[in-house]
This record gives C-alpha cells, sequence and structure tokens, in this order.
C-alpha cells in the first residue's frame, strides 16, 4: 500500500505543478477585482467555470445563498472529502486576508485529487463558502446539512505565521438598545430618561467585567446610535458588541454575563433594553490533529517549515469552527509575511499578490491535495479522524 500510495501522491503533486500558472491566475483575477459579502459574483463564476471545465458536476445558489456552490467528481459518494474556497475581500482592503489564495490553492488541490485518482476511489467536492469576513456562509452551508455526507473538511489560510493549526476563537455580535424618555435638558431635565447614560454605563460595566474573563475572551463595543441633537435627552441608543471567547461554550457564557449586565443597567437607570444577536455565532475551531499533522508532512516536503501555534496567541475567528464541530477539519496557516507583518492591512493585500504569495499557495494546494488523497485511500486516517471529533464531543 505504501508503494502504491507514494506513486499516487507523486501523481497528485505534478497535477498541482501541471495548473501551477493558472491557478495564479486566477488568484490574481480574484485579487484584482475583489468582491464582497455575498456579493461575489464574479469570483463564483469564475471557479464554478474551473470545475466544470475539468468534469465536476456544479451546483450553483447551495444553501440558499446566490454566491455559494458545491462542485462534485467520483463513480460514488463516499468516502468523500471538501476541499473549502473562500473568495470574499474587505470593503476598502480588498484582499488583506488572503481569500484569493485560499480558493486558488483549494481549487488547485480538487483538481489535481480528482485528475489523479481513479473515480470509484471517492468523491471529491469544491465547496464554495461566501462572506467569511463577514455573514458566515459556512453557518448557514452547515445548518443546510451541505457536509452531512463528507468524511474531511480541507483548507489554508495565508498568514504571518506558518502555523499547524488555527487557534480560533468562538464569535458573535450583539445589538444593544436602552429606551429612555426626551426630555429637553434645561427647561424639563427630570422629565427626561438618557438611554446614552445607561449605554454608557454598559460600556463601563463591561470593562470591570473584562478584568476578569479568562485568557481569549473579550468585549469590545462601538456606539452605533447615541442621540441626534445635543439638546435633546436621548430617548434610544444603540451599540454593537463583538464577543470572543477560547470555546463556544466560554462565548455561550459571555453572551449570558452581556445580557445580566445590560439588563442591571436598565433596572438602575430606568431605561428599558434589548438585546439581540446581530451576526451568525462563529464557533471556535477544532482541529483534527490527524489531518493537520499530514497536511504538515505534506507541506514540509515542498520547502516550508510549520510549527504548532503560540500558547496563548488567538488569530480571530472564522466560520470553519462551525464545520469543524460537525466533520473532521483542518485550518493551517501558511505565512507570506513576517511575524512582524499582520493580515487586514495593505501590506497584507500586496502580499496576497507576491511571489510569496504565489509560492505558498502552490504550496498549500499541493499539501491539501496529496492529504485529501490519503483521505480517500486510507480508512485508517479517516476512522481516527472521526474519533476523535467523536471523543472531542463528548
Amino acid at each position: 500500500m505504501t508503494d502504491a500510495l507514494d506513486e499516487v501522491l507523486a501523481r497528485v503533486r505534478g497535477e498541482v505543478a501541471a495548473r501551477a500558472e493558472r491557478l495564479w491566475d486566477v488568484a490574481l483575477t480574484l485579487h484584482t477585482e475583489p468582491e464582497y459579502a455575498f456579493e461575489e459574483h464574479r469570483a463564483a463564476a469564475l471557479l464554478c467555470g474551473e470545475l466544470a471545465w475539468e468534469g465536476f458536476v456544479v451546483e450553483r445558489g447551495v444553501a440558499g445563498l446566490p454566491t455559494a456552490f458545491s462542485a462534485r467528481s467520483g463513480a460514488r459518494p463516499r468516502p468523500a472529502v471538501a476541499l473549502l474556497l473562500e473568495y470574499d475581500a474587505l470593503p476598502g482592503l480588498g484582499h488583506a486576508c488572503g481569500h484569493n489564495l485560499i480558493a486558488a490553492a483549494g481549487l488547485g488541490a480538487a483538481l489535481a485529487v480528482r485528475a489523479a485518482l481513479p473515480a470509484d476511489a471517492g468523491s471529491v467536492w469544491a465547496v464554495g463558502t461566501p462572506a467569511e469576513e463577514g455573514g458566515g456562509g459556512k453557518v448557514t452551508e452547515v445548518e443546510a446539512g451541505l457536509f452531512d455526507d463528507v468524511d474531511a473538511a480541507l483548507m489554508f489560510h495565508p498568514g504571518v505565521y506558518s502555523w499547524r493549526w488555527a487557534p480560533l476563537t468562538a464569535q458573535a455580535q450583539y445589538r444593544v438598545a436602552f429606551h429612555g424618555r426626551a426630555a429637553h435638558p434645561t427647561g424639563n431635565p427630570t422629565e427626561g430618561i438618557d438611554a446614552l447614560a445607561a449605554l454608557i454605563q454598559l460600556f463601563n460595566t463591561l470593562a470591570v467585567v473584562g478584568r476578569r474573563l479568562p485568557q481569549g475572551s473579550h468585549v469590545q463595543g462601538i456606539v452605533t446610535d447615541g442621540g441626534r441633537a445635543t439638546n435633546i435627552v436621548p430617548e434610544y441608543a444603540e451599540g454593537l458588541f463583538g464577543l470572543r471567547a477560547a470555546t463556544t461554550a466560554a462565548l455561550d457564557d459571555l453572551a449570558g454575563e452581556l445580557l445580566t449586565c445590560a439588563h442591571g443597567v436598565a433596572r438602575a437607570t430606568g431605561t428599558t433594553v434589548t438585546v439581540e444577536r446581530a451576526t451568525p455565532r462563529y464557533e471556535h475551531f477544532r482541529d483534527s490533529a490527524v489531518l493537520s499533522e499530514r497536511f504538515a508532512r505534506h507541506l514540509i516536503r515542498t520547502g516550508h517549515g510549520i510549527t504548532p501555534p503560540e500558547p496563548g496567541v488567538y488569530l480571530g475567528s472564522s466560520d470553519i469552527g462551525n464545520v469543524s464541530g460537525r466533520v473532521p477539519a483542518i485550518h493551517p496557516f501558511v505565512a507570506i509575511m513576517d511575524p512582524d507583518g499582520s493580515d487586514h492591512t495593505p501590506e497584507f493585500a500586496t502580499a496576497a499578490a507576491s511571489d510569496r504569495g504565489r509560492e505558498a499557495m502552490l504550496a498549500a494546494a499541493e499539501a491539501l491535495a496529496c492529504t485529501a488523497a490519503e483521505v480517500l485511500l486510507r480508512p485508517e486516517v479517516r476512522e481516527r479522524a472521526w474519533q476523535d471529533l467523536t471523543a472531542a464531543a463528548l
């Protein structure tokens, strides 16, 4: 089996190499034409066209999302491996998170595995996942059951580190609105109930709460409505609060604290308050150690070093977390900038179209493709990955 697997992996690598120029053209096209959450029509059309050209059966608009898609190839439904493609950009910054590289790498991996493996090896999926930066396309896809028949979900992310897995926190945003009573602050100040003062008190209360939160948890808020004129006691004030926590359970606890604080402030100030979740909830990421170890081995073969993440360092949140709770998943980082850089910056957007970005994308495509091939061809790899996920859920 080892010699046969080695031969297959060599073919997989060759298929990625044969498509290198085309994959880079795709990455640069996406980079030049950035599109934002749920508006990625050109990107979806480009990627679907590439997949259809090479024989994938493409379904557009999956999970009720116009810019989502699922492309499948293979003579039998299981085993099945999904390569995840992100392609939304950041308003004002373009591909400053490198999603153009994620899409190209996932595309290359899916095409290479399909070309190198026999059709009866199982199913290869390429899943288009819009709006990771704001909207959570994967959340909707998970809820629609898109990953129910998949044995592994694989993707990579460009970054400033090369890390085997992603320390990604759970995240959600909540809208808090206080309702008071308008009055003239000089003519009849005692008639007013100041909603803005209540909102400010909530900020102060949460600042105290923040001092005792565990590592990985924090609350960050902004005022989205603070009144209309200085000579009117605000009858309405609203804030948007971003909550993050190391685990999904800790996020739920933090949301409960926000609700408790908001209602306590309302009672103290004579206002009424409403609290509602404003965004989909991103769960924390659960790494499949079995699969990320395979990816790391294949990536190292390309000449890229990769290490475990630094303890205590978190790299934001992603809707891949919701996928990782249902199916074995990986989300390694491959550096396209040095550690003193940062994503979500103009410099990172430039790096996503640089020679280093190209090199990282092709290396990741090869490692993803080889990992996907192992998922399909090695039952013991699949079984261990599922066992680990099941054990983590207990």
